[in-house]
C-alpha cells in the first residue's frame, strides 16, 4: 500500500511539472502574439498617406470647381454686356447704311465681329462647365471616395480593438506568475492570445482592401484633374485662337 501511494505522489509530480511546462510555452506564445507586426505597420503607414493624399486631392478638386463656376457666372454677365452693346452696334449700322457712313459700317462690322466673339465665350464656357467642372464635381461627391474612406475608418476603429486586445494580454501575463500558474488563468491568457491573433489577421486584411481602394481612388484622382486642367488649357487656347482670327478679319 505504501509503494502504490509513492507511485501515485511520484506520478502526480510528474504531471504536475508537464502542465508547468506546457503553461510556460503559452507564455512565450503570447509574447509573441504581442509582438509589433511590420507587415500591419507598413499598411497602416500606406494608408494614411493614401487617405493624406487623397483628401488633399479632394480640396484642390474643389478649389477648381469653384473657381471654374465663379469664372463661368462672371463670365456669363460679362457676355450679357458684350451681346447688347454688339446688338446696339449692328442697330446703328444697319440703320444707318444709306448715309454711306464709315462709323455705321464700322460699327456694324464691330457688332457683328464681337457677337461672333461672344460665340466663342459661350462655347468657351460650356466647356468650361460640362468638361471641367461637373467631372470634377462628381468625382468629388462619388461612391469610390466615400466608400475607401468608409473601408478606412472600419480598419481604424479595428486597430484601436487591436491595441486593446494586446493590452489585455499584456495584462493577463504580467499577472500570471511561472511559479504560481493555474489552469483557469492559463486558459484565460490562451483565449486572450487567440482573440488578439484573429484581429490581427482581421485588421490586416481590412488594412490591405483599404489601401487597395484609396489607391485606386488616388489614381483616378490624378488621371481625372490632370486631364480637366488640359481640357481647361486646351479650350481657352482654341477660344483665343478663334477670337484672333475674328478680330483679323
Amino acid at each position: 500500500m505504501e509503494a502504490i501511494k509513492k507511485q501515485a505522489i511520484k506520478l502526480r509530480e510528474q504531471v504536475a511539472k508537464q502542465q508547468q511546462a506546457v503553461l510556460k510555452h503559452l507564455l512565450h506564445l503570447g509574447n509573441d502574439n504581442v509582438a509589433v507586426d511590420e507587415a500591419e505597420l507598413e499598411c497602416h503607414q500606406q494608408l494614411q498617406n493614401l487617405y493624406n493624399s487623397t483628401r488633399a486631392a479632394k480640396h484642390f478638386q474643389g478649389n477648381i470647381v469653384r473657381g471654374v463656376e465663379g469664372r463661368v457666372a462672371v463670365r456669363l454677365k460679362q457676355m450679357q454686356i458684350a451681346r447688347k452693346l454688339a446688338e446696339d452696334c449692328c442697330k446703328y449700322g444697319a440703320e444707318n447704311q444709306s448715309d454711306n457712313s464709315c462709323v455705321a459700317r464700322a460699327a456694324l462690322q464691330f457688332g457683328t465681329s464681337h457677337d461672333l466673339m461672344e460665340n466663342e465665350r459661350e462655347a468657351l464656357l460650356g466647356i468650361l462647365g460640362d468638361q471641367v467642372s461637373k467631372p470634377l464635381r462628381t468625382l468629388i461627391n462619388g461612391a469610390p471616395l466615400e466608400d475607401a474612406r468608409h473601408l478606412t475608418h472600419r480598419y481604424d476603429k479595428l486597430r484601436h480593438e487591436v491595441e486593446a486586445q494586446a493590452a489585455e494580454v499584456l495584462k493577463r501575463q504580467s499577472n500570471i506568475r511561472e511559479s504560481d500558474i493555474s489552469a483557469e488563468s492559463a486558459m484565460k491568457l490562451r483565449n486572450a492570445e487567440a482573440r488578439l491573433t484573429e484581429l490581427k489577421a482581421i485588421v490586416l486584411a481590412l488594412g490591405r482592401e483599404a489601401s487597395a481602394a484609396m489607391l485606386s481612388v488616388e489614381t483616378q484622382q490624378q488621371q481625372m484633374t490632370y486631364q480637366r486642367l488640359f481640357a481647361m488649357v486646351d479650350a481657352e487656347k482654341t477660344y483665343h485662337q478663334h477670337v484672333i482670327a475674328i478680330l483679323e478679319n
